[in-house]
């Protein structure tokens, strides 16, 4: 018993839900002690909670994020107002980031070499708008003079990476949503302690939240004492706000600005299918060698002066020394929740917009929004080839009855929806037409397009594009095709309790 006892006491999760559950209880005790000895006090709340539904509709917000707010505070009036003021996207809950990440587009005017999207643009009119579109907006443009290579699992890409880092000769910067300690990672430090002894910058930023049940609370410091500059991103401290929603769920990295990696693939054994947790986990990644990469690096510098508030060193010491033979355009870019802008969803929607014969999907989340679901179903109708993969094991029980509770509706749109039997599928990306492929860290889920820090590479004419093609189509093939027959079998409770989570679906 005392054992359980201690693990429970030693577990972060257990003692930050509990200190936020009796926060909860606290606030609600007092405020009921306040209703009972002021009158007044029920009809301010009821106040509040109606100038929050009318600020709510005034709002910018996405709908579906709004109106779930909206039921909650109508179904609890006398509360609701205030839990959005605790938990909403509030400009006082933003405040405390927001005012720090004003990060500044990089300046490639002295590189010898510049980038290339408005040649690109000019030259492939089709797809200048996503080209434009991140550039203005999150100041990544278009480079071609790129070897990219494309990893269908985890453990082909951790071969590459430790390949790659042996080489290393001036720095190594990692930024991950999750580190655990076991083969993968401990190899990978393995080599970070030789590096850092070797004199060599190394760095490693890491999500708190991400890596709350894999890594000790002081893990930093053990990384520091290795001569590793560590970092956690925003730390889990306990209180009632949505400051700890936003999370850095990139994955990330880069050697002495030549190579650079990014994916679905987090440093954790199951990644790399070295530890069984749900079937075999397919993932994917990516590799970028030449001029490519310093969209990377110029990403991961601005998240290092984000969070540790240092001031960015010239680009010019972490520029691609490299110059290799054009193989299409790549376009590293990343998006966040300080903003009001969705860089993801919407670079997503461009695509599927414009897709003329197929758009095809992986994903192992699926929570969309009412602009999504439009816009994959106005495809479909049109004729365009439109596939989803979706795990056929899931990792997030409640998460996966709202992505099959969007089957019935896309597939009597004419979406094919396809579940990989095998086991967990934890890749993301989406490739259109033979010309333009996004693979990166974001999910088709609120989450990713409204709440994390994401990533990802965008690849126009490259051979990338025809490999993710073909590893879709294999993946098909070992999974499941779901049709009228299986949505005739979901029971009808189920269907029920799908839909009304899918009420609820922005805030879980």
């Amino acid at each position: 018993m005392r054992r359980v006892i201690g693990r429970l006491l030693g577990d972060r999760r257990v003692v930050g839900g509990f200190l936020l559950v009796l926060q909860l209880v606290v606030v609600m005790f007092c405020l009921g002690w306040m209703s009972g000895r002021w009158s007044l006090v029920p009809h301010l709340l009821t106040v509040l909670s109606v100038i929050i539904v009318i600020w709510l509709v005034r709002k910018y917000d996405n709908p579906t994020y709004k109106i779930t707010w909206i039921i909650v505070i109508l179904l609890l009036p006398l509360f609701g107002g205030l839990f959005y003021l605790l938990w909403g996207n509030t400009p006082f809950n933003r405040a405390r980031t927001q005012h720090k990440y004003e990060p500044s587009p990089p300046d490639f005017s002295d590189y010898m070499r510049l980038p290339v999207t408005e040649q690109f643009a000019n030259r492939y009119p089709r797809h200048a708008c996503c080209a434009r579109y991140i550039d203005a907006l999150d100041g990544m443009p278009v480079w071609t003079n790129t070897e990219a290579h494309y990893f269908r699992l985890g453990e082909e890409m951790f071969a590459s990476m430790c390949e790659e880092l042996a080489r290393a000769r001036k720095f190594i910067f990692l930024e991950y949503f999750i580190i655990e300690e076991g083969v993968m990672w401990d190899t990978i430090l393995d080599i970070l302690k030789r590096k850092a002894q070797q004199g060599l910058d190394v760095r490693v930023l890491y999500d708190d939240v991400g890596s709350i049940t894999t890594l000790p609370p002081s893990y930093d410091r053990y990384l520091a004492s290795l001569g590793i500059r560590a970092v956690r991103f925003n730390r889990f401290v306990p209180t009632l706000n949505t400051y700890l929603n936003y999370r850095n769920h990139r994955k990330m990295m880069i050697i002495d600005g030549n190579v650079g990696y990014m994916g679905g693939i987090n440093l954790a054994d199951e990644y790399i299918n070295e530890k069984v947790r749900f079937g075999h986990w397919k993932d994917m990644g990516i590799m970028l060698r030449g001029e490519g990469t310093v969209n990377m690096t110029s990403l991961f510098l601005q998240m290092w002066e984000y969070v540790t508030g240092e001031s960015v060193p010239p680009l010019d010491d972490y520029l691609p020394t490299t110059k290799l033979p054009p193989d299409g355009f790549v376009q590293p870019f990343a998006d966040s929740p300080l903003d009001d802008l969705n860089i993801g969803e919407s670079l997503y929607l461009q695509i599927i917009h414009n897709a003329r014969r197929y758009v095809y999907i992986t994903t192992p989340y699926l929570v969309l929004d009412n602009e999504m679901i439009t816009a994959l179903t106005i495809a479909a109708q049109s004729g365009v080839d439109v596939r989803i993969l979706t795990p056929g094991i899931p990792d997030k029980k409640l998460v996966y009855m709202i992505t099959r509770s969007y089957y019935q509706q896309l597939h009597r749109a004419g979406v094919k929806i396809y579940e990989y039997r095998p086991g967990f599928l934890h890749g993301k990306c989406i490739v259109s037409d033979d010309d333009i492929a996004v693979v990166g860290t974001i999910n088709m889920d609120f989450r990713s397009f409204f709440l994390h820090f994401e990533c990802a590479t965008c690849f126009y004419y490259s051979s990338v594009v025809a490999a993710v093609k073909q590893d879709v189509l294999e993946t098909i093939n070992v999974s499941r095709q779901i049709g009228e027959a299986w949505l005739r079998k979901v029971p009808w409770l189920q269907s029920i309790a799908a839909s009304v989570l899918r009420l609820f679906a922005p805030l879980l």
